[in-house]
């Protein structure tokens, strides 16, 4: 059965814990789990603070599955396809790689930031906004210990170029039916060898970048298209449910998405080093 909850808040959120804990006790209760989804990236944040401090008010407490409008198992997909190319290609682990996300200050953007820099990866993202910008890229880097992530202004598209130029890896991180990166500006980013796209909706978010591509776009450039990453999105989301369906307690996150999306790439691996 699914019971949903809709405009919830932080104010919200305790109410809906204690209804699930306290009335049920640990038996009733032990088969219920949280999935806390929403469009609000900000405010699912507050409610997932809030909805963890209510759960250990009990003995027992619940599994709480966190993925706001697919951003985090999205981001997760599309990290590891990136990992995945970049071994597979000979170029070694995300530590070290020069990284742009485009579009960097949304929900997939900047999850896949906070990733790739727990990878040690050097991040740029780009943003309309560079105080939003500033404000994601010193919360990410405050949560690394670390700076690994800056931000360039791109509210114009010829500044595109100046975002992606170091780009080793590229991830196009923005909305459904919006072109971010056109082949003039790919052909200009002479040093990227991965580029990755998650907008499956036309215009693409790279130029001659295909929704299914998988393959070498160009000479010297892997591409990843949106619908790739899907399949690794989808097998993600369903494992991190099995996941909080097996344990009695934990918050899955974008932290065990990705270690979910990334196990698979190297079992992929593996499988080919075998042959």
């Amino acid at each position: 059965m699914i019971f949903k909850y809709e405009n919830v808040t932080g104010e919200d959120a305790p109410k809906i814990v204690y209804d699930l804990l306290f009335p049920r006790g640990p038996a009733g209760a032990a088969h219920t789990k949280v999935f806390i989804n929403g469009s609000n990236f900000e405010e699912v944040e507050k409610v997932v603070a809030v909805t963890q401090k209510a759960m250990s008010t009990a003995p027992w407490g619940n599994s709480i599955i966190v993925d706001p409008r697919g951003g985090y198992s999205t981001a997760a997909a599309a990290v590891a396809k990136t990992f995945g190319a970049s071994m597979e290609r000979g170029l070694g682990s995300l530590e070290g790689k020069k990284v742009t996300v485009l579009a960097g200050t949304g929900p997939v953007g900047q999850t896949a930031a906070r990733i790739y820099a727990a990878e040690k990866a050097d991040v740029t993202i780009s943003s309309r906004s560079l105080a939003k910008g500033q404000a994601v890229a010193d919360k990410i880097n405050a949560e690394c210990g670390a700076k690994r992530v800056k931000v360039v202004e791109v509210s114009k598209p010829e500044q595109t170029v100046a975002a992606i130029k170091d780009a080793e890896i590229i991830l196009a991180a923005g909305a459904g039916g919006v072109q971010l990166l056109t082949a003039a500006d790919l052909a200009a980013a002479s040093k990227c060898k991965i580029v990755a796209d998650i907008n499956a909706i036309k215009p693409l978010g790279v130029e001659g970048l295909g929704p299914n591509d998988d393959k070498e776009m160009k000479p010297g450039v892997w591409g990843i298209g949106a619908l790739a990453i899907g399949k690794l999105k989808i097998k993600t989301e369903v494992e991190m449910i099995k996941r909080a369906t097996a344990e009695p307690q934990g918050l899955f996150d974008y932290s065990i998405a990705y270690s979910i999306a990334k196990d698979q790439m190297l079992k992929k691996l593996a499988k080919a080093s075998a042959k």
